[in-house]
């Protein structure tokens, strides 16, 4: 495969970090580029979703919830039967797992633009509505060992910066629709590409910086960071065509299922369940399964939509 130049912007980070550059992108850079790739995210999936009935979306939408809830539930006995990790450890990895990656969809929705291939727009919704039920079923599932009181958790979740601005720009894409966006568009939307490789240049930088946890993490939770996201690409894959998307469409739906997530998960959690050990989650989710999925698991999961034939 012929690497985005996208992608190559997040090998250029790793490697970086890996010749101990002095490369490094100011915090205050950083938070506005993930505010703006959220809200262009949401304001994407805003103006898809004017263009359809939301009637039609209801099916969809109670899918993909149900989808984001399964995933921790299947996880957790892996992790913690088979690994015989602690029970909130295991609670904890299995709600990044359900939970979704939004740079990740990024780069899928990146990765099709760029082979041409077309894709439902309102798909964004779907990555709004898989954040948080994961996260909720994993601090179910840590309840054993404790956890933090449910309205600062619900607080959390809902009112974070991931799912607020992603529900914002929703809102506001939705309102505004086709039309009335344009004159944001130049902002918004044409310098998107460009936006995502500096902040992929900055995740490649705290990858960098996360390997040493991957030595912490052990063989079983490594080859866990590896064969989730295939088992969650595979039920997204059959959502998806249950649902009669588009190939592209079950692609990024696969993308969703396959991610794991680093900025709403290791909040929520480090709220509900302290006692969890942050190393074991993000180590896996950012140093493992966010490569995977970038360079093998994206042209893997669309090369599986497209012979299924969805």
């Amino acid at each position: 495969m012929t690497f985005d130049p996208i992608v190559l912007f997040f090998l250029l980070g790793i490697l970086a970090g890996v010749a101990r550059s002095d490369l490094k992108i100011p915090a205050s850079i950083y938070e506005a580029l993930s505010i703006y790739l959220l809200l262009a995210i949401g304001l994407k999936g805003g103006v898809e979703l004017a263009r359809h009935p939301l009637g039609t979306l209801l099916v969809p939408s109670l899918a993909v919830i149900i989808l984001g809830a399964v995933l921790p539930l299947a996880a957790f006995p892996v992790l913690h039967r088979i690994g015989r990790l602690p029970r909130p450890d295991a609670a904890s990895i299995a709600a990044h797992y359900g939970s979704v990656s939004v740079v990740t969809f990024a780069v899928g929705a990146s990765y099709l633009s760029r082979l041409g291939v077309p894709y439902e727009g309102y798909t964004t919704v779907f990555l709004a509505l898989m954040e948080a039920p994961a996260i909720l079923v994993g601090v179910l599932l840590a309840r054993g060992a404790g956890g933090g009181p449910w309205g600062e958790l619900l607080r959390e979740v809902v009112l974070g910066k991931s799912v607020f601005l992603l529900l914002s720009g929703l809102l506001v894409g939705w309102i505004a629709g086709p039309e009335g966006i344009k004159p944001m568009a130049p902002f918004f939307f044409d310098p998107f590409k460009g936006v995502l490789a500096l902040f992929l240049l900055e995740m490649g930088l705290v990858t960098s910086a996360r390997l040493g946890d991957l030595r912490r993490v052990g063989p079983f939770l490594l080859g866990f960071a590896i064969a989730m996201p295939l088992a969650g690409a595979a039920a997204g894959t059959a959502v998806g065509m249950l649902l009669g998307l588009s190939p592209g469409g079950v692609t990024l739906l696969a993308v969703l299922a396959a991610s794991a997530s680093y900025i709403a998960a290791p909040a929520a959690m480090r709220l509900a369940v302290p006692e969890a050990n942050p190393a074991l989650s993000i180590g896996a989710s950012l140093g493992v399964t966010f490569p995977f999925n970038i360079f093998v698991g994206i042209p893997l999961y669309h090369w599986a939509a497209k012979s299924l034939g969805a």
